[in-house]
């Protein structure tokens, strides 16, 4: 078979729409041969596409008219946390205005809704719902713990040493409004809620479950990475503390198993036990089992320093 011309830049690695392609100069000759795949009608997939989903979101955004990629899709554009039940099933979710039909064709999961201006954003030329419209889009299919590590995701404040932002993604007055423009929406209940749990401070999910599961314990509510000062000028940001009791916790997850994190993690040891504090570190295996083990490591610290339930 005779290999095709090349297609303009980047057309060869990213799906797109007939019509951006011809306005690139392709001919409609070369838009019909074999190699190119056709996803649904007026898009071209190219024989070796990029899988970036918001690449993939794209062109089936520009050919719906007054629509955006929304729900499951934009939960992973957004790349959130937590678990979202079917997030990972095929399709592309776009919505629209609930003044239009709802969008159908090929690869496309279709929704419609009311949007206010600026709950749709471009995201590298991609139209998305923003990250606050993503949270209550998708908390019909979310548990509450579920959508409150979202909403700590988005509540809490960057470091700008090692993220390139300085202020979160949105306040907690922001969140509320989001609830209270849509008020009768699937999943609201739940997203209200997790606003109510939500806190500002946890720098994970693993740490937000584990808040949770402490709160549901009876456990006292933890400070979340406050800056810590243990004497003598050192000063840590433990994941949680209460400062009443010396006792600091810390979820040490995958990275936690680096040679160069396992020295810094010891000399973090070294200085909460020499200033007479109990470090409880956690890891993956102790949040099993709703964090049974994670809570009776904790219950057991307080209790040795004389914290009692109520």
């Amino acid at each position: 078979m005779k290999t095709p011309r090349p297609l303009p830049a980047p057309l060869g690695l990213v799906p797109f729409t007939l019509q951006e392609a011809l306005d690139a100069g392709a001919s409609r000759r070369r838009l019909r041969h074999r190699s190119l795949d056709v996803p649904s009608r007026g898009i071209r997939l190219p024989s070796e596409p990029s899988g970036a989903l918001d690449l993939q979101a794209r062109p089936l955004t520009l050919v719906t008219q007054f629509s955006a990629a929304s729900h499951a899709t934009a939960f992973l554009i957004w790349d959130f946390p937590g678990f979202l039940p079917g997030s990972s099933a095929p399709g592309i979710h776009i919505s629209r205005p609930d003044t239009m039909a709802i969008p159908r064709r090929r690869g496309v999961i279709g929704h419609v809704g009311q949007f206010f201006d600026d709950e749709i954003t471009r995201l590298d030329g991609v139209l998305v719902t923003t990250r606050t419209r993503t949270w209550l889009d998708c908390a019909r299919k979310m548990s509450i713990d579920e959508l409150t590590v979202v909403a700590d995701h988005l509540l809490r404040h960057p470091r700008p040493a090692f993220e390139n932002r300085s202020a979160p993604y949105a306040s907690p007055e922001q969140l509320a409004k989001m609830l209270d423009r849509h008020k009768g929406t699937p999943g609201i209940r739940k997203a209200r809620l997790a606003l109510e749990q939500a806190r500002i401070g946890a720098d994970s999910g693993p740490e937000t479950r584990l808040r949770l599961a402490l709160g549901r314990a009876g456990l006292p509510e933890p400070t979340l990475n406050a800056v810590t000062v243990l004497g003598s000028g050192i000063v840590r940001e433990p994941d949680m503390a209460y400062p009443e009791h010396r006792v600091a916790v810390e979820y040490e997850g995958a990275v936690h198993s680096d040679a160069a994190q396992i020295v810094r993690d010891i000399a973090r040891e070294e200085d909460f036990n020499g200033a007479g504090w109990i470090l409880v570190r956690i890891s993956k295996r102790h949040m099993e089992n709703d964090a049974r083990a994670a809570v009776a490591k904790v219950l057991t610290a307080l209790a040795g320093r004389g914290w009692q339930p109520n």
